[in-house]
């Protein structure tokens, strides 16, 4: 059975560079023989995380049920904007609320591919850096090499592909890696 990915950008901006390199992430992973699943969050809107909130109402139906489609799938893998050196509003607020889902259960022992798309020189890797940290503490497994697409902004064809081919290979292989072990992760 191919490994099921969840893959998803921290953004929700129309002409968000980080949404579109979430869709040739998906693409890539297909292509890797894996199961791609692209989310859009805000099909999952949620109130900013806050502990008094979370008294009065408990967690949203929103977390429960991106919580419950991250149970269904293997590994995960995020295109996440870069914000002041650091992660997306967004992107810390959804994994804020998945963590209080059953104490994050549905997040721990995925495996996740981490990439981010930035018109900057940096590509956004500054913020990978905390997006891992994060992950790491929710019980869930990084590869080790991730995508930070530097001039984001010149990086897609009119296709919607990447038009470096280079780039495109380093993103295939990561796509590869993450389908081989998030599948053998699943077999345990």
């Amino acid at each position: 059975m191919a490994a099921r990915i969840l893959v998803f950008a921290g953004s929700t901006r129309r002409a968000s560079l980080n949404r579109q390199l979430a869709a040739v992430v998906a693409a890539s992973i297909q292509a890797a023989g894996g199961s791609a699943t692209l989310i859009e969050l805000a099909d999952y809107d949620m109130p900013l995380y806050q502990g008094d909130w979370e008294s009065d109402h408990g967690v949203p139906e929103a977390a429960r049920r991106l919580s419950s489609l991250l149970i269904e799938h293997d590994g995960l893998a995020i295109a996440s904007p870069e914000n002041n050196a650091s992660i997306s509003a967004l992107t810390k607020n959804t994994l804020d609320w998945l963590s209080r889902v059953n104490g994050g259960q549905a997040l721990q022992g995925k495996v996740a591919l981490l990439t981010a798309a930035s018109p900057g020189a940096l590509g956004g890797m500054r913020g990978l850096n905390h997006l891992r940290d994060i992950l790491h503490t929710l019980g869930v497994l990084t590869l080790p090499r991730t995508l930070a697409l530097g001039r984001a902004n010149e990086a897609f064809a009119a296709d919607g592909r990447l038009s470096n081919d280079h780039t495109q290979v380093q993103l295939d292989a990561l796509a590869a890696q993450l389908v081989t072990v998030a599948g053998s992760l699943a077999q345990r």
